[in-house]
Protein backbone atom coordinates (compact mmCIF):
# COMPACT_ATOMS: atom_id res chain seq x y z
CA UNK A 1 0.00 0.00 0.00
CA UNK A 2 1.87 2.51 -1.29
CA UNK A 3 -0.64 5.72 -0.91
CA UNK A 4 -1.24 5.14 2.73
CA UNK A 5 -0.81 8.04 4.89
CA UNK A 6 -1.65 6.57 7.99
CA UNK A 7 0.82 4.27 9.39
CA UNK A 8 0.20 1.38 11.75
CA UNK A 9 -0.65 2.98 14.91
CA UNK A 10 -2.58 5.67 13.42
CA UNK A 11 -5.01 3.31 12.17
CA UNK A 12 -5.22 1.47 15.18
CA UNK A 13 -6.08 4.82 16.80
CA UNK A 14 -8.62 5.06 14.12
CA UNK A 15 -10.58 1.61 14.97
CA UNK A 16 -10.68 2.66 18.48
CA UNK A 17 -12.27 5.89 17.59
CA UNK A 18 -14.81 3.92 15.34
CA UNK A 19 -15.59 0.97 17.59
CA UNK A 20 -16.72 3.36 20.79
CA UNK A 21 -18.59 5.89 18.09
CA UNK A 22 -20.23 2.74 16.91
CA UNK A 23 -21.35 1.79 20.38
CA UNK A 24 -22.26 5.24 20.98
CA UNK A 25 -24.43 5.24 18.25
CA UNK A 26 -25.80 2.28 19.07
CA UNK A 27 -27.03 3.60 22.86
CA UNK A 28 -28.23 6.38 21.29
CA UNK A 29 -25.38 9.13 22.86
CA UNK A 30 -23.70 11.73 21.23
CA UNK A 31 -20.02 11.61 20.89
CA UNK A 32 -17.64 14.84 20.53
CA UNK A 33 -13.91 15.25 20.24
CA UNK A 34 -12.43 18.09 22.94
CA UNK A 35 -9.74 19.98 20.72
CA UNK A 36 -6.82 20.16 21.69
CA UNK A 37 -6.56 16.84 23.60
CA UNK A 38 -4.56 18.56 27.01
CA UNK A 39 -6.25 15.84 29.76
CA UNK A 40 -5.96 12.39 27.68
CA UNK A 41 -9.93 12.26 26.76
CA UNK A 42 -9.73 11.49 23.01
CA UNK A 43 -13.33 11.35 22.80
CA UNK A 44 -16.32 12.37 25.10
CA UNK A 45 -19.45 10.37 25.26
CA UNK A 46 -22.55 12.39 25.95
CA UNK A 47 -26.36 11.02 27.29
CA UNK A 48 -29.73 12.62 27.74
CA UNK A 49 -32.39 12.79 30.54
CA UNK A 50 -31.57 13.32 34.02
CA UNK A 51 -28.63 15.00 35.26
CA UNK A 52 -26.96 14.83 31.42
CA UNK A 53 -24.34 12.16 32.21
CA UNK A 54 -21.01 11.89 30.00
CA UNK A 55 -18.00 9.96 29.99
CA UNK A 56 -14.52 10.98 28.95
CA UNK A 57 -12.72 8.64 27.66
CA UNK A 58 -8.52 7.76 26.41
CA UNK A 59 -8.59 5.54 23.72
CA UNK A 60 -5.91 2.76 22.93
CA UNK A 61 -5.84 -0.12 20.77
CA UNK A 62 -3.07 -3.07 20.67
CA UNK A 63 -2.24 -6.14 19.76
CA UNK A 64 -0.58 -7.33 22.32
CA UNK A 65 -2.99 -7.76 25.11
CA UNK A 66 -2.51 -11.41 26.68
CA UNK A 67 -4.42 -12.69 29.59
CA UNK A 68 -2.23 -12.61 33.05
CA UNK A 69 -2.48 -16.41 35.11
CA UNK A 70 -4.77 -14.24 37.20
CA UNK A 71 -7.21 -13.20 34.98
CA UNK A 72 -6.27 -9.71 34.14
CA UNK A 73 -5.01 -8.06 31.23
CA UNK A 74 -1.50 -5.81 32.07
CA UNK A 75 -1.74 -2.80 29.66
CA UNK A 76 1.47 -0.27 29.72
CA UNK A 77 0.32 3.63 29.67
CA UNK A 78 2.29 6.64 29.72
CA UNK A 79 2.87 8.30 33.38
CA UNK A 80 0.64 11.62 31.88
CA UNK A 81 -1.92 9.70 31.12
CA UNK A 82 -1.96 7.66 34.08
CA UNK A 83 -2.25 11.03 36.31
CA UNK A 84 -4.59 12.72 33.74
CA UNK A 85 -6.75 9.71 34.27
CA UNK A 86 -6.26 9.16 38.20
CA UNK A 87 -7.20 12.47 38.35
CA UNK A 88 -10.09 13.82 40.81
CA UNK A 89 -13.33 15.08 38.12
CA UNK A 90 -16.47 15.75 37.93
CA UNK A 91 -17.15 14.00 34.35
CA UNK A 92 -15.80 10.15 34.78
CA UNK A 93 -12.77 9.74 33.01
CA UNK A 94 -12.19 6.15 31.63
CA UNK A 95 -9.36 3.99 29.90
CA UNK A 96 -10.66 1.66 26.66
CA UNK A 97 -8.25 -0.62 25.12
CA UNK A 98 -9.29 -2.04 21.51
CA UNK A 99 -8.14 -5.33 21.21
CA UNK A 100 -6.75 -6.24 17.32
CA UNK A 101 -5.92 -9.32 15.84
CA UNK A 102 -2.14 -9.47 15.31
CA UNK A 103 -2.33 -9.41 11.42
CA UNK A 104 -4.04 -5.79 10.46
CA UNK A 105 -5.34 -7.69 7.59
CA UNK A 106 -7.92 -9.13 9.74
CA UNK A 107 -9.00 -6.05 11.78
CA UNK A 108 -11.75 -5.44 9.89
CA UNK A 109 -13.79 -7.45 7.05
CA UNK A 110 -16.57 -5.61 4.12
CA UNK A 111 -19.14 -8.03 2.79
CA UNK A 112 -22.24 -7.18 1.49
CA UNK A 113 -24.02 -8.76 4.55
CA UNK A 114 -21.29 -7.69 6.93
CA UNK A 115 -18.83 -4.97 8.78
CA UNK A 116 -16.68 -6.88 11.13
CA UNK A 117 -14.32 -5.36 13.51
CA UNK A 118 -12.39 -7.97 15.29
CA UNK A 119 -12.24 -8.54 19.35
CA UNK A 120 -12.93 -6.12 21.46
CA UNK A 121 -12.44 -3.19 23.31
CA UNK A 122 -11.98 -3.51 27.64
CA UNK A 123 -12.62 -0.23 29.89
CA UNK A 124 -10.84 0.49 33.22
CA UNK A 125 -11.82 3.58 35.77
CA UNK A 126 -8.31 4.69 37.69
CA UNK A 127 -9.68 7.39 39.58
CA UNK A 128 -9.66 5.45 42.62
CA UNK A 129 -5.88 4.59 42.32
CA UNK A 130 -3.37 6.50 43.88
CA UNK A 131 -0.39 4.81 42.59
CA UNK A 132 2.90 7.34 43.02
CA UNK A 133 4.04 7.30 39.65
CA UNK A 134 6.43 10.10 39.95
CA UNK A 135 9.78 7.96 38.84
CA UNK A 136 8.58 6.38 36.65
CA UNK A 137 7.72 7.03 32.26
CA UNK A 138 5.12 4.09 31.95
CA UNK A 139 2.57 2.29 34.66
CA UNK A 140 1.51 -1.17 33.94
CA UNK A 141 -2.70 -0.55 34.79
CA UNK A 142 -4.39 -4.43 35.43
CA UNK A 143 -7.56 -4.12 33.21
CA UNK A 144 -9.97 -6.65 34.88
CA UNK A 145 -11.24 -9.43 31.61
CA UNK A 146 -14.58 -8.88 32.54
CA UNK A 147 -14.79 -4.83 32.05
CA UNK A 148 -15.83 -5.57 28.18
CA UNK A 149 -17.10 -2.34 26.74
CA UNK A 150 -20.28 -3.32 24.71
CA UNK A 151 -23.39 -1.46 23.97
CA UNK A 152 -24.81 -2.38 27.90
CA UNK A 153 -21.60 -1.92 29.47
CA UNK A 154 -21.78 1.62 27.95
CA UNK A 155 -25.14 2.11 29.61
CA UNK A 156 -24.16 0.92 32.84
CA UNK A 157 -21.30 3.57 32.33
CA UNK A 158 -23.35 6.35 32.09
CA UNK A 159 -25.64 5.29 34.64
CA UNK A 160 -23.11 4.98 37.22
CA UNK A 161 -21.80 8.45 35.73
CA UNK A 162 -25.32 9.73 35.85
CA UNK A 163 -25.52 8.11 39.81
CA UNK A 164 -21.75 10.09 40.81
CA UNK A 165 -21.19 6.11 41.41
CA UNK A 166 -17.87 5.86 39.21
Amino acid sequence: MTDALLRRPDRQEALSRVYVRALAARAGYLTSVPEPDRDSVDLRIQAGGRRHPALDLQLKATTMLTESPDGVLPFRLSRKNYRDLSDDTQTPRLLVVLELPKDDARWMTVTREDLILRRRAYWLSLQEDCSDVRDQQSVTVRIPKQNVLDVEAMRELMERSRKGDL
